[in-house]
């Protein structure tokens, strides 16, 4: 299952976190992180349906990259609640540069994997993934 560009698996757990975040709302978010030993996409942390977007921001290191994706609520200007699924690729500018460059390589596949994305977020710093953003983007 490893992707020839850049040899990433990507495990189960990854696509089975996110149906269940997309069907079951059982989750805020999932941080995936690549294991570059083990050549694969694995699920890091998760943040329970109460977590805000402040645990969320803080889940993600400050100089390592990662995945994630985040299930945003707000409310349209008719006034309706409504969810949106944020996939947010994290490559801060600390990071190592073949950190970046795996990240980098890996993302459209791992995106891939997980169907039912609706937004798509690059973020090199956390101002590019705050709160005004994801409101911004979500309408």
């Amino acid at each position: 299952m490893a992707n020839a560009a850049s040899g990433m698996a990507v495990h189960d757990d990854c696509k089975l976190k996110f149906l269940e975040l997309k069907a079951k709302r059982t989750y805020r978010f999932i941080v995936f992180k690549i294991e570059e030993k083990q050549k694969q996409v694995v699920v890091e942390k998760i943040g329970e349906p109460t977590e805000t977007h402040e645990a969320f921001n803080a889940a993600l290191p400050a100089d390592e990259c990662r995945y994630a994706v985040f299930d945003f609520d707000f409310v349209t200007e008719e006034n309706c609640q409504k969810s949106k699924i944020f996939f947010i690729a994290w490559s801060p500018d600390t990071a190592r540069v073949r950190s970046k460059m795996i990240y980098a390589s890996s993302k459209d596949r791992f995106k891939r994997e997980l169907d039912g994305i609706q937004v798509e977020l690059q973020a090199t710093d956390r101002t590019e993934m705050d709160l005004d953003v994801f409101n911004s983007r979500a309408h």
